[in-house]
């Protein structure tokens, strides 16, 4: 099945670009901002009495360097809007794929009669759906990656849940299809969710104005326009405004001096890994960390008030979010920038350099972004606590490993397997396990550890073990490049089933151009 897979993404590329020439002066669906311009807020989309009611359609065109383009557009044509809802909301999304179909193109059965979720086959042009982060149902209409399929000029209904104790924070949502969802998301098929309240846990945000940024990346410039350094293995962009290399002009952040921001951050990124950090003059700036990957750090000691730390950068893998308070340039600043460090991600890793991603312009007005509302009422309960001092029920050993073009995530005593949504799952457990599970990397580049439906709390980093003070959770959590000697690197995480989570859901490593090449396992949660 993976040649037959590698084919459909081939033909669906042909496929676009033979449709845009076709219609050529057609509108654009998803129109970019060209490089250096000012970054614009995504537009919201909010529960009303506990719902949130959207309509999407999934839109693909071509750009004029010839880079295939995807988007989310709402019913009132804003691309990637954020969806806003609250802990208890549920969510009521029409999704209608709008992508042109091949007549007479390839098709590969994914689903049996009993366990279709739109549609059996898969085409090239197929979409879904992945609430990432988000601790849902994995049953159909829900967060499936594994099964659901909306082929062209096909609508899906989604209705899930977010539970009543999910972590207040930043989340996101994308195309998942497997062996697709690299193409979309170099295309920008992506964009925020937010649970709504973290002030009520960290009211130290309360009435900052609140920016929110998402970083993508896109296929590479084009070889004519290659300069003397190496080029980085894709470009980048902040909220779609693209910083391309070999110029890197940077985007641009308007802000007013010397006042205090909350930055929200996610990755969305399909293969890039990020470390961000804002310089002014050259002199890295202190980052107040208030979340990572949608939960309050310092929350889970049981007082569930937020705690506060300082940095000055975050590695962000793709997946990965960061929520912090940051200082706006003074008067007397003249370079204030928001970069990405260059990240080593091994030998045979891609190349992510040292690179501008915003320049940030201070001025005297104020600045128009919304404010953060006031903490309205105490910090409830959140679906982790505890898990620290929890029973271990199980322990479990997984590690990556590469074989040519193939790419494997396999529990240790298992034969390595190639993703197919009708194995068997790899890892059987039940609501009420809480497992300890160690993660190896085996080959020379990185790995991103993603879990679906769950978080999981980070207790040791290449054996060495964090401080309990110092453990956060996480949904996606990198694991370093191996040099070819020594041990593996690897992270030692607990998982938390017990939650009213039951059904088959997947983990994989979240660099998609891997995951789209095998690098994902089934996992079958049993309710009691």
């Amino acid at each position: 099945m993976r040649a037959l897979l590698s084919g459909l993404v081939l033909l669906f590329v042909a496929l676009i670009a033979t449709g845009t020439a076709a219609q050529a002066g057609a509108p654009n669906p998803c129109p970019r901002p060209a490089s250096g311009s000012e970054v614009s807020r995504p537009a919201d989309i909010t529960a009303k009495n506990g719902v949130l009611k959207a309509n999407l359609s999934y839109y693909t065109a071509m750009d004029d360097s010839g880079h295939t383009l995807f988007c989310y557009v709402s019913d009132k044509g804003d691309e990637a809007p954020t969806l806003r809802v609250n802990p208890g909301d549920t969510i009521k999304l029409n999704l209608t794929n709008m992508i042109p179909p091949l007549p007479g193109g390839p098709t590969t059965r994914m689903s049996n009669a009993s366990d279709v979720c739109g549609s059996a086959d898969m085409t090239q042009g197929s979409i879904n759906f992945h609430f990432h982060g988000t601790n849902t149902t994995p049953k159909c209409h829900g967060d499936n990656v594994i099964r659901t399929l909306i082929n062209p000029g096909e609508s899906f209904q989604f209705k899930l849940t977010i539970p009543e104790d999910e972590p207040p924070g930043l989340y996101w949502y994308h195309h998942h299809v497997h062996s697709l969802s690299e193409a979309a998301l170099l295309g920008g098929a992506s964009g925020l969710i937010e649970v709504i309240g973290i002030e009520n846990l960290q009211p130290e945000v309360s009435g900052l104005p609140e920016r929110m940024l998402i970083l993508r990346d896109q296929p590479p410039s084009p070889p004519a326009t290659r300069g003397v350094t190496p080029p980085p293995s894709n470009d980048v962009s902040v909220n779609y405004v693209p910083v391309l290399y070999p110029d890197y002009r940077p985007s641009v952040i308007k802000t007013q001096v010397g006042t205090k921001e909350f930055w929200r951050v996610a990755n969305a990124s399909a293969n890039t890994v990020f470390d961000v950090q804002i310089k002014y003059d050259g002199k890295a700036q202190p980052l107040e960390i208030v979340a990572l990957d949608g939960v309050v750090a310092g929350s889970q000691d049981g007082t569930r008030q937020g705690k506060t730390f300082m940095a000055k950068d975050v590695m962000l893998g793709p997946g990965n979010r960061v929520e912090f308070i940051v200082t706006m340039p003074g008067a007397e600043v003249s370079n204030a920038q928001f970069v990405t460090k260059e990240v080593d991600t091994g030998h045979y890793g891609d190349r992510d350099p040292d690179r501008p991603l915003a320049k940030i312009e201070a001025t005297a007005a104020p600045v128009d972004l919304p404010r953060m509302p006031k903490a309205t009422k105490p910090a409830a309960k959140q679906r982790f606590e505890g898990l620290a001092d929890a029973k271990v029920t199980a322990e479990r050993t997984l590690y990556f490993s590469e074989v040519g073009s193939n790419f494997f995530i396999t529990v240790d005593g298992q034969d390595p397997e190639l993703f197919d949504p009708n194995n068997p799952p790899a890892i059987v457990t039940k609501i009420g396990a809480v497992e300890d599970w160690t993660i190896q990397n085996r080959v020379n580049d990185e790995h991103i550890f993603h879990i679906h439906q769950i978080h999981f709390l980070v207790e040791e980093v290449n054996g060495v073990a964090v401080p309990k003070k110092k453990q956060q959770f996480y949904d996606t959590y990198p694991v370093g490049a191996w040099s070819g000697t020594g041990d593996y690197p690897s992270i030692k995480v607990r998982m938390d089933f017990r939650g009213g989570i039951a059904g088959d859901f997947v983990y994989h490593c979240h660099i998609l151009g891997h995951e789209d090449h095998g690098m994902m396992a089934i996992i079958r949660v049993k309710a009691k």
